[in-house]
């Protein structure tokens, strides 16, 4: 049962405003003093870079080079398939988000839970983001009228199914979670071609596109695999233990980029001629296998977690070992696993700007190569501060959206109206 809290708390005897923000912020004379302090620093940096942004900053670098930013070189011909991609990714995305807040873990009688605060903060977000940013980059106003459409259809698309998706039975709910795995493939199709659709070749990928694309391809293939070696670390059966030991403890001994080179260099030679992948893939293939080894470690620290009872009384009830492990053991230790998990993907996505070292054009890559032309040399203070904003923006996106998946998971949790 919830504890009340000063929402039950008579209005006659609720603090002032101002009474509660000088407890949060100034409980003390010292600890006055330090918010002071924390709020003048904090005041003096944003106006400061406000001051620069606006007065002396040129953003004519990247007003001429957002598209490159965005997609690299894919060619002009072409990129039709990344907008209808971005507009499948919006309606899954808004369809996702409204049955989530339509199925909420208890008491569907919340006020305010369809469209709570931090909901509409982030629709603000979109909605803003949607309005200011194409005309801020001067886009042409066709490209304009396809960003507002996309937020347009994830928002609305996010009322509707929040609205209706009770509708829905919770079988049915899976149908759409199955969507996202058969929306990437589809997306890897559209990107790279094949099967009816011109190719286009992977060099020609690049900007934010291939950052994003090679980070959710790493960590989609290294979450199985390193449960798999994490599993092969607690087995009874020496050769398996030992080698996953071996493996992983090699992987982690090793800098990454040193990695991407054997991966570039050594291995064209080791496989038969024909059958190496390209750079791009080959880059990939390192990168899951760095992230593997590391999210191993993560869900062994929760298998630990788990008690041996929880085994022990599976197996009681009649179930295999593997039937245990599947649908006992693995799902607690993956829930306490997860806040270690989504920091090594956080990672994983801020390790890609080593790409650019061995000559792939991610979104740090194609930012060097703009600021190598000699007409926008000195502007790459713009360049790092939007490279900055992208990263933080994506690093956020998993942050936040990892801690609401653990307070959903988590069973003793009850719904708020934030």
């Amino acid at each position: 049962m919830p504890q009340p809290g000063l929402a039950d708390t008579p209005s006659s005897l609720r603090p002032s405003p101002l009474r509660r923000l000088q407890r949060s912020l100034a409980p003390t004379v010292a600890d006055g003093l330090l918010s002071l302090g924390l709020i003048a620093l904090l005041l003096w940096v944003g106006l400061q870079l406000a001051s620069w942004a606006i007065g002396r900053a040129d953003w004519a670098v990247l007003q001429l080079n957002s598209m490159l930013l965005l997609v690299g070189r894919y060619p002009l011909a072409e990129q039709w398939r990344l907008w209808l991609l971005a507009g499948l990714l919006a309606v899954q995305a808004g369809l996702s988000w409204g049955l989530l807040r339509a199925w909420p873990r208890a008491d569907r009688s919340l006020q305010g839970w369809l469209w709570p605060r931090h909901d509409r903060i982030a629709a603000l977000c979109v909605g803003l983001l949607a309005l200011l940013l194409p005309a801020a980059l001067q886009l042409a106003l066709p490209l304009q009228a396809r960003w507002w459409l996309l937020a347009a259809a994830l928002l609305a698309l996010r009322w509707a199914a929040g609205r209706w998706g009770t509708r829905l039975h919770r079988h049915q709910l899976r149908l759409v979670g199955l969507l996202w795995p058969v929306l990437y493939l589809a997306g890897l199709w559209l990107i790279g071609g094949g099967l009816g659709l011109p190719r286009v070749a992977s060099g020609d990928w690049g900007g934010l596109l291939l950052t994003l694309l090679l980070a959710s391809f790493a960590m989609a293939l290294s979450f199985p695999l390193g449960v798999l070696l994490a599993l092969g670390r607690r087995s009874s059966l020496p050769l398996l233990r030992w080698g996953s030991v071996v493996y992983i403890e090699f992987i982690r001994g090793a800098p990454l980029i040193t990695l991407l080179f054997i991966g570039q260099n050594i291995l064209g030679f080791l496989l038969p001629s024909g059958l190496a992948p390209d750079r791009v893939w080959r880059a990939a293939w390192v990168l899951i296998f760095f992230a593997a080894a590391y999210l191993a470690e993560a869900v062994r620290s929760g298998l630990a977690a788990v008690p041996r009872g929880q085994l022990e009384a599976a197996r009681s009830l009649g179930l295999s070992q593997a039937q245990a492990l599947v649908q006992v053991v693995i799902p607690q230790a993956l829930r306490v696993a997860l806040p270690t998990m989504v920091g090594q993907f956080i990672a994983l996505l801020q390790d890609t700007t080593l790409l650019s070292l061995i000559g792939l054009l991610d979104l740090l890559g194609t930012a060097r190569g703009i600021m190598a032309n000699p007409e926008f040399l000195g502007h790459s203070s713009e360049l790092y501060l939007v490279l900055a904003v992208l990263y933080w923006g994506c690093c956020a996106s998993l942050g936040l959206g990892s801690r609401a998946l653990e307070r959903r998971l988590d069973p003793r949790s009850e719904p708020t109206r934030g």
